[in-house]
């Protein structure tokens, strides 16, 4: 299974709009995060999770010529906001294309995305087959467990896909979710700056205590803003944790 981190910035994304934060940045283009996104390949299935804002350029730029699944996290914008962009893929492939959440994302989207749904549907618009999440699923060669765990007071899905866990915008995991964790080969986990702590988001100190915690061979970390520096971080972390970058590619 292939996985490319289409991105890895926070809900602003790294510059901020503006330009804000762009001071803090040096020349390393791993510094340069769009919304958070990853793109899951295997021999059968071509898989979205979450589609921000810069969706249409993330598929641009990583090539995502198929897609097969969309699996969303939660409401937030800058996770559903490139929504709209899901229809070339329609044209493309001539299909519907079925996307997975909680009951309570589903109904956001349809209120958000009214134009795409239901009797007055606007014509050419994004085609989605909606599905509620109840429990694990198979999908084509994949088996698919969703991984609740809160994000403030809101709860939010995080994924296992065979051997790999992907979590964004976590701050806390019940002990019921990390049992569905275990055994995972590669876990990815949001950590949001050094500190402070923040109200709704993991912190990298936290987000570490949690990864030795699970103890997986190996962690990747996401969701980061522009107070992170991506080379410096990854010299003060584990060995087994690192940084991700948007358009890494790794192998699980």
């Amino acid at each position: 299974m292939r996985v490319t981190f289409l991105g890895t910035g926070t809900s602003m994304g790294v510059p901020v709009a503006g330009g804000f934060g762009e001071e803090l940045l040096d020349d390393d283009p791993r510094n340069i995060r769009m919304r958070c996104s990853v793109w899951v390949e295997s021999e059968h299935t071509s898989l979205i999770i979450d589609t921000g804002p810069e969706f249409r350029l993330q598929t641009i730029r990583s090539s995502v010529k198929k897609l097969d699944l969309i699996l969303i996290t939660h409401e937030h914008m800058d996770h559903i906001a490139g929504l709209d962009d899901i229809r070339a893929y329609n044209y493309a492939q001539n299909d519907a294309i079925p996307l997975y959440a909680s009951s309570r994302v589903l109904q956001s989207i349809k209120t958000r995305f009214d134009y795409m749904f239901g009797p007055d549907k606007y014509p050419g618009s994004a085609t989605l087959d909606l599905h509620p999440l109840n429990g694990p699923f198979t999908f084509r060669d994949l088996t698919i467990t969703p991984l609740p765990y809160l994000h403030g007071e809101i709860t939010v899905h995080g994924f296992r896909i065979d051997d790999f866990s992907y979590l964004t915008d976590v701050k806390k995991i019940p002990e019921s979710t990390k049992a569905l964790i275990r055994g995972s080969k590669v876990v990815v986990l949001s950590g949001l700056r050094w500190g402070p702590k923040h109200p709704t988001h993991l912190t990298i100190p936290e987000a570490v205590e949690i990864a030795q915690e699970l103890d997986v061979p190996c962690t990747y970390l996401t969701h980061m803003n522009s107070y992170v520096n991506h080379k410096e971080t990854n010299n003060r972390l584990p060995d087994n944790i690192r940084l991700a970058y948007d358009q890494m590619v790794i192998e699980v």
